[in-house]
């Protein structure tokens, strides 16, 4: 969009706060300025190689799980269909975020109206979503763990197709109720600060800090939802692990012990590798005002991309099943 001397003229008018306490009708800007990394422009291209390629990365890991498990009737059991929507959240939420970020760091392009910023505002209001569902995802995967380990002759009836449909769905829905009021808190703001926004997407939390109003509202609820969902996720993934290692410490044999346990390996590595920069990020976003505004947005932007890529990595070299069909599958070709 070309930039105009009126344009610019209503952006530096838009930089200053409305600080008269007798004025209520606010105005919005008509455009927002992405920064990307704040204080590191120049740096921006050689920022956006490990991005690229951790983007290729986790969109070529993803959908070779999708097409491996697609390919192999074998491979259509609970815990695999789990591993799907894993594989689907990780998608969305890597590519919701890193294309435009690519575009600030390759072509400059900085500006997005306000009407744009909003939309990509609801587009994060997806990212929480597939993060929610990521988490609920993980809840249920411990659920076949444990199953599997606890009571493997009732596997098969316990975890029928129209209990892992059902078991999807909740998980859709409940991360669809909590999260929906995050566009609508950020949308009735009046945003009359800045235009400006240090970072590479129209995130909730940088848009919200540009509201001229009270939005102790959208943090405490931002609080919640983190708090809630993931702890409830992480308290009935305690309860499932405790009972699978209660009973693998049943088992007669060491071997039979370490072999059970290796089952669960890969699912406790993806749990790692969601819940900690999970937690890092929002501790560090919310409280670590210490901590120099580039390297925020440098752990925010890394963290979308963290858990897409490495989940690929996990299941893929951990899962005998998909690690053998993916070396068939290249072998096969070769022969």
């Amino acid at each position: 969009m070309q930039e105009t001397p009126l344009y610019r003229t209503v952006g530096h008018l838009l930089l200053y706060s409305m600080s008269d306490s007798n004025t209520t009708d606010f105005t919005n800007p008509s455009t927002f300025i992405l920064l990307g990394i704040p204080g590191l422009e120049v740096a921006h291209i050689w920022i956006s190689i490990p991005f690229c390629a951790m983007y290729t990365i986790a969109v070529l890991g993803n959908f070779t799980i999708l097409f491996i498990v697609k390919r192999e009737p074998s491979l259509h059991e609970p815990m695999v269909y789990f591993l799907s929507m894993l594989a689907i959240t990780d998608l969305v939420i890597s590519t919701s975020t890193v294309p435009k970020m690519l575009s600030i760091f390759w072509f400059n392009s900085r500006e997005i109206s306000f009407s744009a910023c909003l939309t990509q505002m609801y587009l994060m209001y997806f990212i929480h979503r597939f993060t929610d569902m990521e988490s609920g995802i993980l809840v249920a995967m411990a659920f076949d763990r444990y199953v599997a380990i606890c009571h493997p002759l009732r596997h098969s009836t316990i975890l029928t197709n129209s209990v892992v449909v059902k078991i999807g769905l909740a998980v859709v829905l409940r991360s669809g109720i909590l999260t929906l009021p995050y566009p609508f808190l950020a949308w009735r703001w009046p945003y009359c600060r800045t235009n400006i926004i240090p970072n590479s997407y129209c995130g909730h939390i940088s848009l919200v800090k540009l509201a001229c109003a009270d939005i102790s509202i959208s943090s405490y609820y931002g609080l919640f939802d983190l708090f809630a969902v993931i702890g409830i996720d992480l308290f009935f993934i305690a309860v499932s692990y405790t009972q699978l290692l209660r009973a693998i410490f049943r088992l007669p044999t060491k071997d039979a012990r370490l072999k059970t346990f290796g089952t669960c390996v890969s699912h406790l590595c993806a749990i790692f590798a969601l819940y900690i920069p999970m937690f890092f990020f929002s501790l560090v976003y919310r409280f670590g005002h210490n901590v120099p505004l580039p390297l925020r947005v440098l752990i925010a932007s890394v963290y979308r991309l963290v858990p897409p890529v490495l989940h690929p990595i996990i299941y893929g070299v951990r899962t005998k099943q998909i690690w053998g069909r993916l070396l068939h599958l290249f072998t096969h070709k070769e022969t």
